[in-house]
């Protein structure tokens, strides 16, 4: 019995640190994830039939059982289950040696104590746990966005600790009289070490995918800086060509009124109007900088055929910082504009309306299909995964820091899928106000 609680111990660690750390899918396929289970048992029921631990058996359920129940490759899934026992493996050593020196007293042999292995899993279990409470939920980063050589550098920094305990264990056990509990309590809190090193590694990996998203959502900002900037200078080129040519419009129509040809001088004027009227903003929205980032995406929406339609009119400025208005819009006009130009019917609407407490902006974009936001919300259908994915996180990050709400759905409107991002921001006053109470 004890060998099918140990397998179910080990199955259970394996699912929680795929699934939270990694971040895999289940198959939706239950016939394979019930042969994931039925093998994982079986494995357990030939150990306590032939009384055997062997380690082919434990590696052939857990390789299998993990390749069955999760959505990946299945090489990449291999890979990861025998990299998974590995650590796994480590751990539960320093667990079942800081067991053994508590509970039984030192690594005594001569013990007929049994169940040691079950705590021993529970306190790896608490370790990853923490793992992922304190660093990975904490910071939004995950096992699979760590690069290979941090990972890499985990196994071989625990299979250093783990020779090393080995033999000093070893070394205590054949010798059990010689040594007080002191000597044990130095082992418990080497041990103890031992894991907070690992900790220590793996915080410094997220401090390096921290610092490389950092700078790639830097990078983004910078380009679409420079995209507008860009399109804000090929208008100032275009208008200095028009004004540098208006002496000889004006020329012209002074000759066709001289010779009083009244219909081609007003033709001429409605050529000179239209050429104008290029230069003019198109949208306006009661904030300045709102303008030149919409219009620039008007003008990127044009250039690709999709409608692009602005409705309602602020009153006053938007009290956002430049930089996160820039976030804010550039990332949500951005992305509409690559999910549009892939829709049938390419069409964006952008809607502006605020009212005493706050202001209101909701932008609808048609998209090829409805988007399961609950599972997809935050994932990327580029094939760069690693720097793309950012901006809906950037959006809510710009929301939540001037205590906003936001809300995003994908809906069906006349027979059309939309995405549609809503998102209201409290007025300045109150904004200041909700500041100070906290």
């Amino acid at each position: 019995m004890i060998y099918i609680v140990d397998n179910i111990s080990n199955y259970l660690i394996y699912l929680f640190i795929i699934y939270f750390g990694f971040k895999l899918s289940p198959r939706r396929n239950k016939l394979f994830l019930g042969a994931s289970v039925v093998i994982m048992l079986v494995a357990g029921v030939f150990n306590a039939y032939f009384d055997t631990n062997s380690p082919i058996i434990y590696i052939f359920w857990s390789v299998f059982s993990i390749s069955l129940f999760f959505e990946e490759s299945l090489g990449h899934l291999m890979i990861l289950s025998v990299a998974l026992m590995y650590f796994t493996g480590i751990v539960d050593t320093f667990s079942v040696m800081l067991i053994q020196i508590v509970l039984i007293g030192g690594g005594d042999a001569d013990t007929d104590i049994t169940w040691w292995m079950e705590p021993a899993y529970l306190l790896s279990f608490l370790v990853y746990l923490l793992v992922y409470l304190k660093l990975l939920k904490k910071n939004e980063v995950y096992l699979n966005d760590i690069e290979a050589k941090y990972k890499f550098a985990l196994l071989v920094q625990g299979s250093i600790f783990q020779m090393f305990y080995n033999l000093v264990f070893s070394f205590f056990n054949e010798n059990h009289a010689t040594y007080g509990w002191d000597a044990y309590a130095v082992f418990f809190i080497s041990i103890a070490g031992a894991i907070y090193s690992i900790f220590l590694t793996l915080s410094l990996a997220i401090k390096n995918v921290l610092s490389n998203r950092q700078n790639r959502e830097l990078h983004s900002f910078m380009y679409m800086q420079k995209q507008q900037y860009d399109y804000q200078l090929q208008q100032s080129v275009a208008i200095r060509r028009f004004k540098h040519d208006l002496i000889n419009h004006i020329g012209v129509l002074r000759e066709l009124m001289k010779q009083k040809k009244t219909e081609e001088a007003k033709e001429y004027i409605d050529i000179i109007w239209n050429i104008q009227d290029d230069f003019d903003l198109k949208i306006h929205t009661g904030d300045s900088f709102l303008d030149v980032i919409i219009n620039y995406y008007l003008y990127l929406a044009v250039k690709e055929n999709i409608q692009f339609v602005v409705s309602g009119k602020l009153n006053e400025k938007l009290h956002l910082e430049m930089f996160d208005i820039t976030t804010l819009m550039g990332n949500i006009l951005q992305n509409a504009i690559e999910a549009a130009a892939k829709a049938a019917v390419p069409k964006i609407r952008v809607e502006l309306v605020e009212n005493k407490k706050e202001f209101f902006i909701v932008v609808s974009n048609s998209v090829v299909e409805k988007i399961n936001t609950k599972k997809d919300f935050f994932m990327t259908s580029k094939k760069d995964k690693a720097n793309h994915g950012f901006g809906l996180k950037n959006i809510v990050a710009t929301v939540e820091k001037y205590h906003g709400e936001y809300y995003m759905e994908s809906i069906v409107e006349n027979g059309e899928a939309l995405f549609k991002v809503s998102i209201a921001i409290p007025r300045e006053k109150r904004y200041e106000n909700m500041y100070r109470r906290r």
